[in-house]
């Protein structure tokens, strides 16, 4: 409570009312959470005020309830107090510890399921426990099946057994004609792999899945697009160094930029993947596969200063890196790592027609290739299991592929 207030009457006047026996829990959460002081204390003058509220409608604790924060927040408002963002969320952060503590009732359960969530539910359990499929690839999978189920039964029972190939071929065409073709893939392996499942659990007797129509892609007809070199050292430079959060940020982007690591992976790397003995660094990519890349001297370098200078010591979160703002957790997911990139280029002053981490993936494969790496090589390091995934950066070696080029008919020498 000390950290946060500065006098003693300022800390009696926090703990009045019914809600003073919890405060010092509060603070505590809110110092493991790594807020700020000055967002700490406005989160507990709210409470505070809370707490004189209920004190003056004779609420007692046990008897809060979702509705009544409505009411404090509302007559708040009515009394000249201009709303913040937080308020809210710290009102919603102290129901949930009491709930926790055993002060208040658990907060009412959700509605019930629909047959279809339902349905997703068991189909997503299926992809984890029986087939050992990523979160990465069942997040993919789920909004289609999602979309399909909701487009065929709506919210009432889920009757497999009553779909019919037409129905399947309407819905992919009518889809498929928004997506981008990488999309549009994707929603087809979600289909066959739902209409599979579905016919494993028996609810349908036919296979199905052999009605989910083509949609055309080719993996070779685009060519990949990369940032620049001149560009991946604008955005490094961008960094301010002498910062926790550009610290942070200048480890994350050369991650990217000299490992090729994607998004997903920066995000979820941890503390216990960064071998210092040995100089190598674990990395947890796609379909759950386990991977070792050296830790090159400027990136392992970078890491060591965010360690030691950046990184919040307060966290006992084991995720390399951290979210600058409270609450102090690692980030969710590679939109995070994304969100990041986009804020990097912005601050270099790059209009990058390609705004996420991808690219700085593509830009190392593209100047490996000028160096005369060969295709095989790069394909190791930015971990392809297909030789025919790297075969597409064969498309940016212009120097190579002018050897190959035909003179044209009818022209000069």
């Amino acid at each position: 409570m000390n950290r946060y207030c500065n006098d003693i009457g300022t800390v009696e006047k926090i703990t009045e009312g019914p809600l003073g026996p919890h405060m010092v829990a509060y603070t505590e959460h809110l110092c493991a959470e790594g807020y700020a002081k000055e967002s700490a204390t406005r989160m507990l003058r709210i409470v505070a005020g809370f707490s004189r509220w209920l004190k003056r409608k004779r609420i007692a604790v046990a008897r809060i309830i979702p509705q009544h924060v409505r009411h404090y927040l509302r007559s708040r408002k009515g009394s000249g107090y201009q709303p913040h963002r937080c308020d809210q969320a710290a009102l919603s952060r102290l129901l949930t510890l009491l709930a926790e503590r055993g002060a208040i009732s658990p907060p009412c359960p959700k509605r019930l399921p629909t047959p279809s969530e339902e349905l997703l539910q068991q189909y997503d359990a299926y992809l984890d426990k029986e087939r050992g499929l990523t979160w990465r690839t069942r997040i993919d999978y789920a909004p289609f099946v999602k979309q399909f189920l909701t487009a065929q039964f709506g919210c009432g029972p889920a009757s497999l057994a009553k779909l019919l190939p037409a129905d399947i071929i309407r819905f992919v065409q009518r889809r498929a004609l928004k997506l981008k073709p990488k999309y549009a893939q994707s929603l087809i392996s979600a289909l066959r792999s739902f209409l599979r499942f579905a016919r494993y659990r028996g609810q349908l007797t036919s296979d199905l899945a052999v009605h989910v129509p083509k949609v055309a892609g080719w993996s070779l007809s685009s060519v990949p697009k990369s940032i620049p070199p001149i560009q991946v050292e604008q955005v490094l430079s961008g960094c301010d160094r002498n910062t926790a959060m550009g610290r942070r940020d200048y480890a994350i982007l050369l991650l990217l930029a000299r490992l090729g690591l994607r998004g997903g992976e920066v995000a979820h790397l941890t503390l216990d993947d960064v071998d210092w003995e040995n100089g190598c660094l674990t990395i947890h990519g796609k379909g759950g596969r386990i991977d070792q890349l050296p830790l090159v001297a400027d990136v392992g370098k970078a890491i060591a200063v965010y360690v030691k200078n950046g990184r919040p010591r307060r966290s006992n979160d084991r995720h390399l890196f951290l979210r600058a703002r409270a609450p102090i957790t690692g980030f969710k997911d590679h939109q995070a790592v994304g969100s990041l990139v986009r804020h990097a280029l912005a601050r270099a002053g790059i209009d990058s027609p390609q705004k996420g981490a991808h690219q700085f993936r593509h830009a190392l494969a593209s100047a490996m290739l000028r160096r005369g790496r060969s295709l095989v090589e790069i394909g190791e390091i930015l971990r392809h299991r297909s030789p025919n995934t790297t075969a597409l950066y064969a498309k940016v070696d212009l120097v190579s592929l002018r050897a190959l080029a035909l003179p044209w008919p009818g022209g000069g020498q």
